[in-house]
């Protein structure tokens, strides 16, 4: 099996590039509306520019790798999209300056990859596309899965401030990069800079009579929120008080819990037949184990990442420190959250 420092530090490179990539797209979000006619354009093009960056970072420094990514080139390839491929490779060479149209295209689909493999990388190139889209928080949720648990991630928020007192729904000019390798701890550099020194991330447990503070999406569409409610009013009513909420969008969530600034980052089912794909957890999940919350799915199961591209076993996810998981998932089996998910 490979060093996993060294898949490390290469994942913490390529989200780094990424982020560099994102950032671009946001300062010309006007630019690339114009030339694309589409509202919408910016984070498109940034999601193919993040994966075909991430994908070249990777095999130039590991070799050929396994990359399961959210994107394929099909779309982009497609003669009326032309527009949309000049702008994508515009925002490429900004970190990847000789970089022409078909290694753009063929960068992409390296990230074209399958589960069926004892090792392999997942990617959501944007993770948060709302949030990339307001200028507000969103993720590059890089991580290396082996067995069926990821065992590296790389996680960058290039809009996410390392000072606490930081409005979520400003950006912040310098980002963060969480890099987790499991049994070894999560490290937090600039997204600016990632080769400074980390400072290592250590969530405390909470303690009796502290306020709960529940992180949750900005979207009611990824959560079901009338549940958190639900949740957090049965918290309260049993001695747990209820802090100020933090909303906000994508993996960012999972490091906002990990290093101390919410209690509990909640995704409940919104219907029967959702399934979350591993993309949308594997880097951020792994950020806060190694940060010292417990991570399972809302019956108390763990993340189980072996059954293709989706968590096909597990319902809803809860991220806490041991003491807050434990009294929600004993609030979720009060409330009967999930009986018929």
């Amino acid at each position: 099996m490979p060093d996993h420092s060294t898949l490390a530090a290469a994942a913490t490179h390529a989200v780094s590039l990424a982020a560099a990539v994102c950032r671009e797209v946001q300062r010309a979000l006007e630019q690339v509306k114009a030339i694309t006619k589409d509202d919408k354009s910016p984070v498109t093009v940034a999601d193919f520019a993040s994966q075909a960056i991430v994908a070249k970072v990777l095999t130039d420094k590991l070799g050929k790798v396994i990359l399961v990514g959210e994107e394929d080139s099909k779309w982009l390839r497609e003669d009326g999209h032309a527009p949309h491929r000049a702008a994508t490779l515009a925002a490429l060479q900004t970190v990847w300056e000789e970089a022409t149209e078909d290694d753009l295209l063929e960068a992409i689909d390296v990230g074209s990859g399958d589960t069926h493999h004892n090792g392999f990388w997942t990617l959501d190139p944007v993770d948060g596309t709302k949030g990339f889209l307001r200028n507000q928080q969103y993720a590059i949720a890089l991580a290396y899965i082996e067995r069926g648990r990821p065992v590296v991630g790389a996680l960058a928020c290039p809009n996410l401030a390392r000072n606490f007192n930081a409005d979520f729904n400003h950006p912040d000019r310098h980002g963060t990069i969480y890099t987790a390798i499991r049994g070894l701890g999560v490290g937090e550099t600039p997204a600016d800079d990632p080769g400074a020194k980390p400072v290592t991330i250590k969530r405390l447990d909470h303690e009796e009579g502290q306020p709960i503070a529940i992180c949750e999406s900005v979207e009611s569409s990824h959560s079901k929120q009338d549940d958190t409610a639900r949740i957090t009013g049965y918290l309260a009513g049993h001695g747990h008080p209820a802090g100020e909420p933090a909303r906000l969008d994508s993996q960012a969530k999972y490091a906002v819990t990990a290093r101390g600034q919410a209690d509990a980052y909640l995704r409940l089912p919104t219907r029967k037949d959702y399934v979350e794909r591993i993309w949308d957890h594997a880097a951020g999940s792994l950020v806060a184990i190694e940060a010292g919350c417990s991570v399972t799915d809302i019956f108390g199961n763990e993340l189980d990442f072996s059954h293709g591209r989706g968590l096909e076993k597990n319902k809803g996810v809860i991220c806490a420190p041991p003491r807050v998981h434990g009294l929600v998932i004993g609030a979720v089996e009060a409330l009967g959250i999930g009986n018929d998910a």
